[in-house]
């Protein structure tokens, strides 16, 4: 698959598709990149080998770059990327029915930032990934759903400090704020994410794409909408043959007994597979 791509490698083993940006010399978010996520979007939408896809970089100083400058300094660059598919990229990676996760080593600035607000779930190394919004500094804003993702993620004070402020967040203030889920060591993060990649492949794809379309659902919907969605997604899976295979499963083996529900999880795991990233058994 990676032949397709200019400033991707792209490879898959075992349901995780992992996607590395590799355009040096700093992971720039310009036509090339940009037709590359493109063409990636296309090839994995559907691709039955691919139940989650993690973003990773190749170049540990830059995870991914703000857009292309000259999109302000040149008219026929901006003509050219309003007809392209850029306009249209992040809104289509958000309703993606695979999860995405990105692992953040570098800097994340400007359009690059956005992006990662397009996927499902962010990780990043503490003390080697820095996260910022320099636009407004530059005359303009960050207009790629920046404006309108990050509050629903920091809230709109810490939305306004990092958008009005221009200023580069560590790992550790990010996680604190909100814009990602976790900074972990370096050392640890690999572990982490591929852990965690693998648990997801190896969930039912129907629960897991249903759940995720419910949760993204939430982000869009007003609370009886989204509960109505909720519903809709869910009765389908409850009265099919696969839940009630699993469910029986972990009831032979002894679910809702006093000793069984003290390790539940581990209980599960012994009917279907490994135990889930970072969990923990008391």
């Amino acid at each position: 698959m990676s032949d397709r791509y200019a400033a991707l490698t792209v490879g898959t083993a075992r349901g995780v598709t992992t996607v590395t940006i590799d355009h040096p010399p700093v992971n720039l978010l310009d036509e090339i990149l940009i037709a590359d996520l493109d063409r990636l979007y296309h090839d994995i939408r559907d691709d039955p080998d691919t139940r989650v896809v993690v973003f990773t970089s190749a170049d540990p100083e830059f995870f991914l770059s703000h857009g292309d400058m000259r999109l302000v300094t040149d008219p026929e660059a901006l003509a050219a990327y309003a007809r392209g598919p850029a306009p249209t990229l992040f809104a289509r990676y958000r309703d993606l029915p695979r999860p995405t996760i990105a692992k953040i080593a570098g800097r994340v600035r400007g359009g690059g930032a956005e992006f990662l607000l397009s996927l499902d779930m962010r990780y990043a190394a503490t003390d080697h990934a820095w996260f910022g919004q320099p636009e407004v500094a530059l005359g303009i804003f960050p207009g790629g759903s920046g404006t309108q993702l990050l509050p629903r993620l920091l809230g709109r004070s810490r939305t306004l400090e990092v958008v009005l402020g221009g200023g580069l967040y560590d790992a550790r203030t990010a996680e604190r704020y909100g814009w990602i889920d976790r900074a972990l060591p370096a050392a640890e993060l690999d572990e982490f994410v591929g852990d965690l990649a693998r648990r997801i492949a190896e969930q039912p794809p129907d629960a897991v794409v249903a759940a995720l379309r419910a949760i993204r659902a939430a982000s869009e919907l007003p609370l009886d909408e989204g509960l109505a969605r909720e519903t809709e997604l869910l009765l389908p899976l409850f009265t099919g043959d696969d839940a009630r295979q699993r469910f029986s499963a972990v009831l032979a083996a002894g679910a809702q007994t006093r000793s069984g529900e003290l390790e539940l999880e581990r209980l599960i795991e012994r009917t279907r597979g490994p135990a889930p990233a970072g969990s923990r058994q008391p």
